[in-house]
């Protein structure tokens, strides 16, 4: 039998590189080999990019938590259905920009929505699917705000919903981070964001080329 590929995923506040560190991982095992599907949420899917769309901007009315949180659901039911579980049953490795633990981070810590609600949602429609291994690229929060403000006026872009959030917004969801990674220190690693897009890709790199020859 073919063996399962495995589920890497990328996380961090607004800012942290996260994106940047998916693509060159994903860049990287392929020329080493590795069969790799690189993806994201919410938009991984077409239904996925509509999701993205409407909790990005939320017009012409505001969004709701609770709206939030569900919207995010729908689209990681397709992602899972149609991307992450076909993939990694051909062998294929998975590298996903974000995943469950966005949602614990943002619409938990962040919106304040009970994780009992999330963790009920994720066994009933998701069935519990978790990472091998995640990465949190952490930087602190007034940095990633430079970044992501920087970034968006150099491609003459709005800010989205959530980089409209303030600093003590995504202080609670760098928390929510820390918070996963001390429930599950084996799974959720952190990564220091603040050097240069090289040095961070070589601790990633490193901390999956580990993982791959653990697992």
């Amino acid at each position: 039998m073919k063996p399962s590929g495995k589920f890497i995923t990328l996380e961090g506040i607004d800012g942290c590189g996260k994106t940047t560190q998916a693509a060159l991982l994903a860049e990287y095992l392929e020329q080493r080999g590795y069969p790799v599907r690189l993806t994201r949420e919410p938009g991984g899917t077409a239904v996925g990019r509509e999701v993205s769309k409407l909790v990005q901007t939320s017009r012409p009315e505001p969004l709701s938590p609770l709206a939030e949180l569900t919207l995010m659901f729908a689209a990681r039911v397709q992602h899972i259905e149609h991307i992450i579980v076909p993939s990694l049953a051909s062998g294929t490795h998975v590298i996903c920009d974000r995943f469950s633990d966005s949602t614990i981070a943002y619409q938990g810590f962040g919106r304040g929505i009970p994780l009992d609600t999330i963790h009920l949602l994720d066994q009933r429609l998701c069935g519990g699917l978790r990472p091998g291994l995640t990465l949190v690229i952490d930087v602190e929060v007034q940095v990633a705000a430079a970044r992501t403000s920087g970034r968006n006026r150099g491609a003459g872009v709005s800010d989205t919903r959530f980089e409209q959030e303030g600093l003590d917004f995504f202080s609670r969801v760098r928390g929510g981070y820390v918070a996963l990674s001390q429930q599950e220190p084996r799974r959720v690693l952190f990564i220091d964001g603040s050097g240069s897009v090289q040095v961070v890709h070589a601790v990633v790199r490193a901390a999956v080329e580990e993982f791959l020859r653990s697992s």
